[in-house]
């Protein structure tokens, strides 16, 4: 179980830093999505991954810890809101520019910003 989680978070890690350092909005909004999923599911896993257990500290024998699930619930609303502002800001910017691709000033060999306007 232990190698199954490890190895989900790995990919998603794996996938979203791919997704990150592409050059389109889209992709990089995918990328920072699959990133917090695989936090969200680290933090998830920290709080010891037992089946059937109370998330209470009790008098019983086998408990979940309750803070990492707090933490993930936590994490699951702030990550959808703002993934929402910048999937706001991504459209905002396209429609003004009609265009999507993020601009790297080293890439066209300009290094000064303030010439590109």
């Amino acid at each position: 179980m232990e190698l199954l989680v490890a190895s989900a978070i790995g990919i998603l890690t794996a996938a979203g830093l791919y997704l990150v350092q592409r050059l389109r909005t889209f992709p990089v909004i995918i990328g920072v999505s699959l990133l917090t999923y695989a936090v969200n599911v680290f933090l998830f896993a920290s709080g010891r991954l037992t089946i059937g257990a109370p998330p209470i500290l009790s008098d019983a024998q086998t408990y979940t810890d309750p803070l990492p699930q707090a933490l993930v619930l936590t994490a699951i609303v702030i990550s959808f809101g703002m993934t929402a502002v910048v999937v706001m800001i991504a459209l905002g910017a396209y429609l003004g520019a009609d265009d999507d691709h993020v601009n790297d000033p080293a890439e066209s060999g300009d290094t000064d910003p303030e010439a590109a306007k």
